[in-house]
């Protein structure tokens, strides 16, 4: 049950329907018949460029089809399933309703499940009942992106809608100690750039250039409150933020300086926006937003432990106050 299109996509996007619309009509013209008089919410979350917003054509080359969840209660999951399995057309406007990918064998996806079961196994805790510092620390971005992203198709209790609200952004103190960490991060390797350049390892102070750029890429993405997306898809998601209108040149500049005097003005001017973007966010005594010279050497820097400590002068838990500022799961 393998469609021709999954197997001759280009990037052609001509024709090309969204996962997201592609799944919404299979629920409308699909699913929702099936579910007529049964209380259920349903959604495309989790895994997915298109939960996402970064599906293309390309995307469609493998593991392409309608993709849904259906949240009911416990004691109607077996029923529901049925009605599931023994309703579906085996495509939809062309796409394979059953199909897999890789090691996923072939079947229909739409995954039915109490909701409290699907939060339990996608993030490893259920924000429904409570979300704790440890929760928020040990969950990736990714994750909780895929929780509050995507779409939501048919809600009529809200119980998606409260615990996407509840997950949309982290609690103000942890946002701080992220912050911190993420500035942290910054200040440790902000003056290896020149001295890499001074002892004439070019290849390491791009190098340096390139990490501090995605450190920094990071750090916008904490100050805008949002949640950054894994590698493949984090300079697209960057390019939608407020910030990358002005900062995206001044980054692009720093990793294609071929000589360390253009390097370090890019990456100066790129610094100094960003500490004035943060200090707009009135979370903090406002920090000093010039670069400056790193102790007496030569090399210009923001002097990222200056907005750490001001983050972490404002944390009131005091379990976070204690904690070394080594990060989150996405930042270690």
């Amino acid at each position: 049950m393998v469609s021709t299109k999954t197997n001759n996509t280009t990037n052609d996007d001509t024709d090309f329907v969204s996962g997201i619309d592609l799944s919404r009509l299979f629920y409308i013209e699909v699913v929702r018949p099936l579910m007529e008089g049964r209380a259920h919410s349903a959604a495309r979350l989790g895994s997915g460029s298109d939960v996402l917003g970064f599906d293309t054509p390309r995307s469609a080359d493998h593991g392409w089809g309608p993709q849904l969840h259906l949240f009911v209660a416990a004691s109607e999951v077996d029923a529901i399933r049925t009605i599931i399995d023994s309703g579906l057309p085996e495509e939809f406007h062309g796409w394979p309703v059953y199909f897999g990918w890789d090691e996923v064998a072939v079947q229909h996806h739409v995954n039915v499940a109490p909701l409290e079961e699907w939060l339990e196994s996608h993030l490893g805790f259920n924000p429904q009942v409570d979300i704790t510092v440890q929760n928020w620390l040990t969950t990736p971005q990714q994750l909780l992106l895929e929780a509050t992203a995507g779409a939501v198709f048919h809600d009529p209790n809200g119980d998606l809608k409260r615990v996407r609200s509840k997950l949309e952004w982290y609690p103000d103190d942890i946002w701080l100690w992220l912050l911190a960490c993420q500035w942290r991060r910054i200040a440790q390797e902000e003056a290896f750039v020149g001295r890499t350049a001074e002892v004439g390892d070019e290849l390491g102070s791009r190098i340096l250039t390139a990490r501090i750029v995605r450190d920094l890429m990071r750090l916008c993405f904490l100050i805008e409150r949002r949640y950054a997306p894994y590698s493949k898809w984090l300079g697209s998601a960057f390019r939608n933020l407020r910030i990358a209108s002005r900062l995206a040149s001044l980054l692009e500049a720093a990793l294609k300086a071929t000589d360390y005097s253009a390097r370090e003005k890019a990456l100066c001017s790129a610094y100094e926006y960003i500490a004035r973007c943060y200090n707009q966010l009135n979370l903090t005594p406002p920090v000093d937003p010039e670069t400056r010279l790193f102790y007496k050497r030569p090399f210009r820097v923001i002097g990222g432990d200056r907005f750490a400590e001001a983050c972490l002068a404002a944390i009131q838990n005091e379990w976070l106050k204690g904690q070394p500022l080594g990060g989150s799961i996405d930042q270690f």
